[in-house]
């Protein structure tokens, strides 16, 4: 499975409002495009989307943007991942949607549980991993690349 590139420009915005949770202003949408590298006028559709699906709010005005609408320890990759595109499934058979879950083969097939397995290490991933997790692991890593020159 691969997400799409709107799911992907989802995620790394709210990566930039998760980062900037602790502070109380918005953060316009001009900022979260230029850091991410995102066309403007596609992150404004998408956080729309993430605004009807509660992930943000937003104020508007000189001193509006966006912000999240609830704490990053609460918003996990797999639950904006779904929202944004769907089930996540390796293939058709082992969707936890049912409208999606077919199977030319009557799901006889050998793979079943192996796509099965698959899904649910892919969802224990996705759904064990909040977006306070990645801005973490984010400021850990730069953390260590950054050099300290002390004399």
């Amino acid at each position: 499975m691969q997400i799409s590139n709107k799911c992907y420009y989802a995620l790394r915005a709210l990566f930039v409002l998760a980062s900037d949770y602790p502070q109380s202003r918005p953060v316009k949408i001009s900022t979260v495009a230029s850091s991410q590298g995102i066309p403007k006028r596609f992150l404004e559709v998408i956080l729309n989307e993430l605004r009807q699906g509660g992930f943000v709010e937003s104020r508007r005005g000189v001193d509006g943007g966006y912000f999240l609408a609830r704490k990053p320890e609460t918003i996990t990759v797999g639950e904006v991942v779904r929202f944004v595109d769907g089930d996540i499934a390796p293939v058709s058979c082992v969707a936890e949607n049912s409208k999606q879950a077919e199977c030319e083969l009557n799901f006889q097939c050998p793979f079943y549980e192996f796509w099965l397995q698959v899904r649910k290490v892919m969802d224990s991933v996705y759904d064990g991993t909040c977006m306070a997790d990645i801005v973490e692991r984010w400021s850990k890593r730069n953390e260590e690349l950054n050099l300290n020159y002390e004399i």
